[in-house]
């Protein structure tokens, strides 16, 4: 019994909230033909103690829309930094995101954003090196993009993968248009919530509580962000996934439903 006890002293007892995503894409990694495959994360949970509310809800479906909505905003990242290998990523409310580890090509800069406690944990799993950073920052608070080390004229893109979920509709929009006036040009992808999520429908896709919901995710963006030049959505279900059920799968049908059931991936162009 004592080697297991001085096991679990050993490890890190990590806020729920953001361990779960790490240890949903950990699982994901032991799946056959896996959205994602994340051996960072994988070794990460080896080193944490698994709270008792990341095992609430239906696990599984939960686990498939969270490693969907990652593997669409990796397919973003990862066609950004193949047109601009040498761009700038600037992840905000990075979590224990492991993003940069999955798509990195050796040139790109990243900087991971988040509060103080939540870096402190980030740099307790990993570290920062030449190209990739951590910073103090949160959408809420946006004096970061004062001190942002990118040189003028760099292509960049802004990733917010959770953080928005836990925000109101107007600190979306105070957000979006902060980026929108800092960077002449820039691209942005986040991940923003549908207004029947927190519906018994939305809840079976395994959608969680979110502090808002759009009804057309993309044209709301594009009004907080006129002058943007195009928008774009991706739904969990716009590609077939032999793990959604079939009632799920028979949702992509009714597109004003798909998109408003669950979590989006929009990306702006401005």
């Amino acid at each position: 019994m004592a080697p297991k006890t001085k096991l679990a002293k050993s490890r890190y007892q990590i806020p729920a909230n953001l361990l779960q995503p790490l240890w949903l894409r950990s699982r994901e990694s032991l799946v056959d033909n896996g959205l994602v495959y994340d051996p960072i994360a994988a070794r990460a949970c080896q080193r944490c103690q698994l709270a008792p509310e990341c095992l609430s809800g239906d696990i599984d479906q939960k686990q498939l829309l969270h490693v969907t909505l990652t593997q669409l905003c990796d397919q973003q990242v990862s066609a950004f930094i193949k047109r601009n290998p040498d761009g700038w990523i600037v992840n905000v409310g990075a979590g224990l995101d492991t993003r940069f580890y999955r798509v990195d090509n050796g040139r790109c800069h990243w900087l991971e954003l988040d509060v103080t406690e939540n870096l402190l944990w980030r740099q307790k799993l990993f570290h920062n090196s030449e190209r990739y950073n951590h910073m103090c920052g949160s959408v809420t608070d946006l004096s970061w993009l004062d001190s942002l080390p990118i040189p003028e004229k760099t292509p960049v893109m802004i990733v917010c993968e959770h953080a928005l979920l836990d925000c109101n509709e107007q600190q979306v929009a105070k957000f979006v248009q902060a980026l929108g006036c800092h960077f002449d040009s820039a691209r942005a992808c986040v991940v923003l919530a549908g207004d029947l999520c927190a519906s018994k429908l939305g809840q079976k896709m395994g959608a969680g509580s979110y502090a808002h919901g759009y009804s057309a995710p993309g044209d709301s963006m594009l009004n907080y962000l006129p002058w943007a030049r195009w928008v774009k959505t991706y739904s969990p279900l716009d590609k077939d996934c032999g793990r959604w059920k079939f009632w799920q799968r028979c949702i992509t049908k009714i597109h004003a439903l798909k998109q408003r059931l669950t979590p989006v991936v929009v990306q702006l162009r401005w």
